[in-house]
């Protein structure tokens, strides 16, 4: 298994830009999902929280589980925020979402158990090989905002064990909607009342870690929220990493049936993949102070929304121009997805692009910008699309990144 591990496609790129920008070279990196802390700190109030848990002692082994403290927290979070009601026994707590992601796999999925998941995605492909589990992965395409569809799910969905979603998405910044998700969750339910007693049940892994981050009229929906009855077959993945910029902080949370909720703890207490206990303590004090959680987001979210349409506008412009580019609405999260289809055009010294491998170095070398091929979330090697992460990039960045694009095209033909 290990020697077979393919490395994160992701991480190989950052290093590679990392070296150029290293030696010198000016390069828009829009490459990974993080934020630069001098743009995007953290709340002032988790901030001063995390100080004091340490000040007060907070430095010895958390519960297995989460600190009750967290748990009780995050319960009230998620009726005021979801109208979802989870008691704190049904709620574990790790070091960030990975964890939680790996325990739900390693918890529900025997060696060659089917998942089905979207492409693109983030990392289902890597979670099957950990686990053993055979991956089905469903390309989906622009015309759907890259997010499946129960006509997309259905001929495989007898076979599964898993279906694992992410709403809003990661890469697209796309959301499901309302009709689309309760279409998934009736058929999720139907299916298992056709296995009740015969087979193991399907279950849906839910990855709302973006859920905050929605813009203009976009709405998050989650499967109990929309169809209730699911309720014993949905685990949630959630946290504080990117609803407020603290992805090093390192505080995930994973919500469902408590028979589930608690072998996922058991396996994961032989990891020791537990939260500090300082910042759970912290976390669990910000959640409760609900007018500083409202006062980040009120600033936060108009920050990320104003890179993401800036250079929605400035794309649009280029496409608008007869430029060979397209954009989609970004609806959520910190991505943009753009459509770079250069292949098959010459450079100016007389290079074809004969791939979209090609293209993406062109992007780099030539206009000088980073962005993520969709071959790295699985989609075909000849995708078009790529994804933008603004959680590092400047508002004066905005105009430049659209000109170096620009510029870019102007030497093709």
């Amino acid at each position: 298994m290990a020697e077979t591990l393919i490395p994160s496609e992701i991480i190989k790129l950052a290093s590679e830009i990392n070296l150029k920008i290293q030696s010198g070279e000016a390069v828009f990196n829009l490459t990974i999902g993080d934020f630069n802390p001098k743009i995007f700190p953290i709340p002032k109030a988790l901030e001063q929280n995390i100080i004091r848990a340490y000040q007060e002692g907070h430095t010895n082994y958390p519960m297995a589980n989460g600190m009750p403290e967290l748990r009780n927290a995050i319960s009230s979070h998620l009726t005021n925020s979801y109208h979802l009601n989870y008691s704190a026994d049904e709620i574990l707590v790790a070091g960030g979402a990975r964890p939680l992601i790996y325990a739900i796999y390693k918890t529900l999925l025997d060696p060659e158990d089917v998942v089905l998941f979207p492409v693109p995605s983030w990392n289902n492909n890597h979670y099957c090989h950990l686990s053993q589990a055979h991956g089905i992965a469903i390309e989906v395409n622009a015309e759907q905002n890259f997010m499946p569809t129960a006509k997309d799910l259905a001929p495989y969905i007898q076979k599964a064990t898993l279906i694992a979603l992410c709403s809003p998405q990661n890469p697209t910044g796309t959301v499901f909607s309302k009709d689309s998700l309760t279409d998934i969750c009736n058929m999720v339910l139907k299916e298992n009342q056709e296995r009740q007693g015969k087979r193991k049940p399907l279950f849906i892994m839910y990855d709302q870690i973006y859920s905050e981050l929605t813009f203009d009229d976009t709405q998050h929906y989650d499967p109990v929220g929309l169809v209730p009855q699911l309720r014993d077959y949905v685990i949630y993945v959630d946290g504080l990493s990117k609803m407020f910029a603290a992805t090093g902080i390192r505080v995930g949370w994973s919500f469902g049936p408590k028979t589930i909720i608690d072998k996922m703890r058991s396996i994961l207490s032989h990891i020791g993949a537990w939260a500090p206990k300082a910042e759970q303590m912290a976390t669990a004090w910000f959640l409760n102070d609900r007018k500083a959680v409202l006062e980040y987001l009120d600033w936060f979210k108009p920050e990320i929304h104003h890179r993401l349409s800036g250079l929605f506008d400035g794309i649009t412009t280029l496409k608008k121009a007869d430029y060979p580019i397209d954009v989609i609405h970004p609806q959520a999260a910190i991505y943009l997805t753009v459509k770079c289809p250069w292949k098959n055009k010459t450079t100016s010294n007389g290079i074809m692009l004969k791939n979209q491998t090609m293209v993406t170095d062109y992007i780099l070398n030539v206009c000088k910008v980073a962005m993520v091929p969709f071959k790295a979330f699985g989609s075909s090697d000849d995708s078009e699309w790529y994804r933008i992460s603004v959680g590092t990039m400047k508002k004066d960045e905005i105009d430049h990144i659209v000109s170096a694009l620009q510029k870019g095209m102007d030497q093709l033909d």
